[in-house]
């Protein structure tokens, strides 16, 4: 403790004698870092024992508020333009927190926090980015708050190992990039998740899909239909794909889900997550998606939830879902359906197994029952385009062609005729889905719904 003492009050000195900088939210600059640094030195000489707790508690941490309050009314101390208590909240949010993100962490209104340098941060709200008022106090301050990110779940960022995922405690995603392979400086970027699980209801009440889509695909995930959701950055895959699951409420299907970084937040009570992790900084201890995957089939999985197939992974995904674990799902970045299954077969190539095209293209065919595409529009809104069932070798008389047909469109319109979600004709599903969807206990008005005609 002594050695950071030391450090603190050289830090002190330093930034005393060279004007130093603050965020734009402090007031006043110096005066604002002053008071950070006189009120830490005070804590970790005479409270350092309340740390710890406040890290993980809120209880915890609201005590440690209040000791510091108390600390800025004995000392005298003040910012110009802030009251006590928002010095205080402030103050502890430098100490044990994340310093000037804390505020747009709870900001329920900010999706995203993208931080280029020290002074300049962006958020998205509503779709939109704009540029805050926000500002680190230099470059090594900013590197301290990537520190407390990452430290915690043991990733690891430095010029060996320059970039990373990681994720907050409240599951909101996090990837950094340092130098050399980003020019000026480290570059932050925060993908939050909403406290509250999202439902179909609240994506149809926004308008990314009509209340018959929602209903379509709950009826296919209650069927253990395969689908995969396809779609750009930011366009709401993962969104989708919680709800879908959510939405479900299978208390007795056992659901195993594997990520890079963990984002699927399933209500469940019977979900394993399992998450990917880098190699150390010796190289070695990498565990791989694909291992993941591979390992998930051991498991016992009713339901296989791959968070994004983006490499040799897709390989296992294919054997999963052409063995008998049906109703799993899936993100990955295409343009539309037919580049989805594209992707997918291109990426099972990566895994370098010895097979034809052909082969893996009816494979796919067999394994993906669904495809879902997903857009963000410039306005910042998701919309859901296109729902297409994939036809089958053997039964449409088509063969291995990995057409979609489409169940469902959206017309953005234009002019005087408003966008609009429609349905497609003369899209039954296949009687393998059919026979599939009967065995879930599926009834009869249900598969109406989803276009079949009758008759198996």
């Amino acid at each position: 403790m002594s050695g950071l003492l030391t450090r603190l009050e050289k830090s002190s000195l330093e930034h005393r004698s060279d004007g130093g900088s603050a965020p734009e939210t402090a007031g006043s600059s110096a005066s604002f870092w002053t008071v950070v640094r006189s009120v830490q030195t005070h804590i970790l000489r005479e409270h350092a024992d309340l740390l710890t707790k406040a890290r993980v508690d809120s209880a915890g941490r609201n005590h440690l508020r209040g000791v510091i309050l108390r600390t800025l009314a004995e000392q005298g101390l003040f910012v110009q333009r802030m009251t006590r208590e928002a010095l205080a909240e402030a103050v502890t949010s430098e100490i044990i927190g994340y310093g000037p993100l804390d505020p747009l962490l709870r900001d329920p209104d900010i999706t995203d926090i993208l931080v280029n340098s020290p002074n300049q941060v962006f958020v998205e709200k509503k779709g939109r980015l704009e540029l805050t008022q926000v500002v680190f106090r230099d470059e090594e301050h900013l590197n301290d708050i990537i520190g407390r990110i990452v430290g915690p779940i043991g990733r690891r960022v430095d010029q060996a190992s320059p970039f990373v995922d990681a994720r907050l405690p409240d599951g909101s995603r996090v990837n950094v990039v340092v130098p050399p392979v980003v020019v000026g400086g480290p570059t932050l970027c925060v993908r939050k998740f909403s406290p509250r699980p999202w439902s179909l209801g609240d994506l149809v009440e926004r308008g990314t899909l009509s209340g018959e889509m929602a209903r379509y695909l709950q009826i296919c995930v209650r069927a253990h239909f395969n689908l995969i959701i396809a779609g750009g950055t930011g366009s709401g895959k993962t969104t989708l794909l919680n709800t879908l699951v959510n939405d479900l409420g299978d208390a007795e299907d056992r659901v195993i889900t594997v990520e890079d970084s963990a984002e699927i937040h399933l209500t469940g009570r019977h979900v394993v997550s399992l998450e990917a992790r880098p190699p150390s900084i010796e190289g070695k201890g990498e565990i791989t998606i694909r291992q993941l995957v591979r390992n998930s089939l051991r498991m016992r999985p009713d339901r296989l939830i791959i968070g994004e197939v983006r490499g040799p992974e897709a390989f296992e995904l294919l054997n999963a879902l052409n063995t008998g674990h049906e109703g799993s799902l899936s993100t990955l970045h295409a343009n539309s359906a037919l580049d989805a299954l594209n992707r997918l077969e291109n990426m099972v190539l990566m895994a370098g197994e010895p097979l034809p095209h052909g082969v893996i293209r009816e494979q796919v065919q067999g394994a993906v029952d669904v495809v879902v595409v997903m857009i963000r529009l410039a306005s910042g809104s998701r919309k859901m385009t296109s729902v297409g069932l994939v036809q089958k070798a053997g039964e449409t008389g088509k063969h291995s062609d990995g057409r979609v047909v489409p169940v469902f469109r959206w017309d953005p319109g234009g002019g005087n005729i408003p966008e609009q979600f429609a349905r497609c004709t003369g899209c039954p599903p296949s009687e393998t889905l059919v026979q599939r969807a009967r065995r879930t206990g599926l009834k009869d008005d249900e598969l109406a719904f989803l276009g079949w005609k009758g008759g198996a």
